[in-house]
Formats: C-alpha cells, structure tokens, sequence
C-alpha cells in the first residue's frame, strides 16, 4: 500500500479531501502553483484544521511563522472576524512579494501583514499576546523559538506547529530510506521532547499529513515552587566548582 507522507494512507487522505468543502478557487490555485514550484505548503486538509482551531478560539490576533507565497496565511486568515490580524514572517522578499498577492487575491490583504526577515530578530520585535500561532518555519529553529511563541501566546491560546512527525522518521528504522537531512530530523525529536515537556502548554500530536502539533496554554507562570525545580535541571552541576568540605584554614596567632 502507498503511504503518502508515511503517515495516512493514500484511501484516507482522499476519503478526508473529498469532505473538504473549505477550499475555494483561489486556494485550489495557489496549491497548484505550489506543487509546480515544489514548495512546502500545507495541503487542503491541515489548512481546514488550521481555520478550524482559529475559529474556535476566536482568533483576532493570529502570528504565523514561515509564509511561503501565503497559502496557510489564507486559511488562517480566513477566520479573523473584521479589524482582525494576521502577522506572517517571511525570509524570502521574493516570497513574500507573491504571498502579498495571493492575500489580495483571497480578500485577506487588510487582515494580513507580511514581515520580511528572519524570524527570530523578529519575534524580539513583536508584540502579543496572540491567540494563535503557527509555526512551519526553518525546522532547526522550532526548539529555540518555543519559549518566545510561549510567552507571546495568551492563556488559553493555541500554539499550532506543522511536520511533526517528519514522514515518520521521527521513529528510528521506521523509514528504510530516510529522505530528510539528518540535522532537521533530530531538530524536530528534540522539539516534540520539548514541546511536550513544556509546562505551560498542554499538546497533543494529529497524525494528519505529516503530523500536527497543538498546544494550548494553560497558564501564563510556573509557581515558585515549580520554577526552582525548573532552574534545578536546567543548572549544569558538572561544570560547577565543587563546594569545599574543609574548614578555611584559621589565621595564625600573633
């Protein structure tokens, strides 16, 4: 059997397209520019999710990571009510020039701003809180990204990330001939360790396409007690100087 993205099963996904009803012309579109161009978009039924978690959270504030030429910023976009934004960070000028076209395509281009330039000098810029973020940036970036998405995220809020499951090479020997850089494949073990670890957020893991993380925020701090046994793991003992167990020698008597 054909396993597409090593996750669903090809009968699956095109039993779950087939309910899709979601998808205008103009998305319809600009996925079929993508697989042209051989871009990493996401497909038709994650985009439903990712208007369908904006939705129901009430999303007026919505930071997404990774624009591409703005197919899921339609998706999220879509959800915003009137005076809603989406904030969308691009790394390619070229990128985010056609993603500002797709958005007034789609009617979205007063609810969507573009950022050009790296992500993470940006996110030190930006203000939140937000109600949704989605990340689908650089890979190697997911797990020192995360405390800042956090913290940008208000309680209750969802924290959506994409690729999780990397088309199951996340699992060892899963995948006979793994496909995917080795460094991007351990960046993302480590992130769902991370991300699943983290106390602030609640996540749950969707094997759709090639697997979608969503965590919700359920608190803005750790309690004191909580953040001394977060500063105790966190502390390298191995690189610390050894206390001393002698006395100080006394001074000597005149």
């Amino acid at each position: 059997m054909l396993i597409m993205g090593q996750i669903v099963p090809d009968a699956v996904e095109g039993y779950l397209a087939g309910l899709n009803r979601l998808a205008d012309d103009v998305l319809l579109d600009i996925a079929r520019a993508g697989v042209e161009q051989d871009l990493p978009l996401v497909d038709a039924e994650v985009g439903a999710l990712l208007r369908v978690l904006a939705t129901s959270v009430g999303a007026t504030r919505i930071l997404e990571i990774g624009t591409a030429i703005g197919y899921s910023g339609i998706w999220l976009a879509g959800a915003l009510p009137p005076g809603g934004m989406l904030f969308t960070m691009e790394m390619d000028p070229e990128r985010a020039r056609v993603a500002r076209d797709n958005f007034a395509r789609a009617g979205v281009s007063d609810r969507a701003s573009v950022l050009v330039g790296d992500a993470q000098r940006l996110l030190a810029k930006v203000a939140g809180p937000f109600d949704l973020i989605f990340q689908d940036g650089d890979k190697k970036l997911y797990g020192p990204m995360l405390d800042r998405l956090v913290a940008l995220l208000r309680p209750g809020g969802l924290l959506v990330t994409d690729n999780v499951l990397w088309s199951g090479e996340v699992v060892p020997g899963f995948v006979a001939n793994p496909q995917h850089k080795t460094a991007d494949t351990s960046a993302i073990i480590a992130y769902n360790t991370q991300l699943s670890a983290n106390p602030l957020l609640m996540t749950s893991i969707v094997p759709l396409r090639d697997g979608v993380a969503i965590s919700v925020k359920t608190r803005t701090e750790l309690e004191p007690l909580e953040r001394a046994r977060e500063a105790l793991r966190a502390a390298d003992f191995n690189q610390s100087p050894a206390p001393s167990l002698q006395a100080p020698a006394s001074s000597p008597k005149s």
